[in-house]
């Protein structure tokens, strides 16, 4: 047979894959994405933890008062009805969220227009005097506000605060800076320190880095911080209920006391108020949740 006659090896493509097993990695790596049983069936016990309580208040939010101590809490409402909700909704409840939502907008607005510079002075200030002062500021995390309740009652009566959103909204946003500040040094640790140098270069000032730099890097940080300080400012209780005395500053947390008589309690009208005063904040939640997760993980930084 002639050379001619020969049969041509074909043209390997690009596409093509050569036989034999895969490689090693490819095959440890196939091995790290089979199932782990043990974390489903952890996963499904957590959820049935979580749901159990919240399927438990609906379900009574939609009860009569007469029937919500009898019968399974578990099983469904008989004969729902939304009545309990009409309660809620025509007992102040309107001014109730907006007093709140005024409180969580302040608390967030403040906490945004200290923590962010003082995490940036904290990140780019490399002396002794900085650190030490960040870790002072950190001494807060470590303080729980009972402790300071009595201090924080006497300073407010003093500047002529009290009963009003003011004396809410001012320890609300203090305390929850110490770990805003930590959230966002982790988070502004990762900025390259290339990027400050070129703009360094450029002759940017260091408001201008701060502002064109550091905050658009941030943007993860930030969104933790919002949704932190958000939570605690509607989920608070302590504050308002000290500093606070008549109906014209209340907030959702403590209208739940309109359900709560010397006689006895609206458990239904109690957790219908719960449900709707609890629909905000979640909603808010479900939207930014990846960004207050990563925001989180982050927090160690470098």
């Amino acid at each position: 047979m002639s050379h001619d006659t020969l049969p041509r090896p074909r043209p390997v493509k690009s596409g093509d894959r050569p036989a034999g097993p895969p490689p090693a990695g490819r095959r440890r790596r196939h091995w790290t994405r089979r199932a782990n049983p043990v974390a489903g069936l952890g996963s499904i016990l957590w959820l049935v933890v979580v749901i159990i309580p919240i399927y438990a208040m609906l379900s009574a939010s939609l009860t009569s008062q007469d029937k919500a101590l009898t019968g399974n809490p578990l099983s469904p409402p008989t004969d729902p009805t939304l009545d309990n909700y009409n309660t809620v909704l025509n007992s102040g409840f309107g001014h109730l969220l907006a007093n709140t939502v005024i409180v969580a907008v302040a608390v967030v607005g403040i906490v945004l227009a200290l923590c962010v510079p003082l995490a940036y002075v904290a990140v780019r200030t490399r002396n002794r005097w900085s650190g030490l002062a960040f870790r002072l500021f950190l001494l807060g995390v470590a303080i729980p506000a009972q402790a300071v309740v009595v201090p924080l009652y006497l300073l407010i009566a003093k500047l002529d605060l009290y009963d009003s959103l003011l004396a809410v909204i001012l320890p609300t946003a203090a305390f929850a800076m110490p770990v805003s500040v930590l959230v966002l040094v982790g988070t502004l640790r990762d900025v390259s320190e290339e990027l400050y140098e070129a703009m360094a270069l450029d002759g940017a000032s260091p408001q201008r880095m701060l502002f064109q730099l550091a905050v658009p890097m941030a943007k993860g940080g930030i969104s933790t911080v919002v949704i932190y300080s958000a939570l605690q400012a509607w989920n608070g209780f302590l504050f308002p209920l000290i500093f606070t005395q008549s109906d014209g500053p209340r907030v959702l947390t403590l209208g739940l006391f309109n359900y709560v008589s010397q006689f006895g309690v609206n458990i239904p009208a109690l957790l219908a108020s719960v449900v709707l005063s609890g629909i905000p904040i979640f909603a808010v939640y479900l939207v930014a949740r990846r960004a207050l997760v990563g925001g989180l993980m982050g927090v160690g930084g470098k």
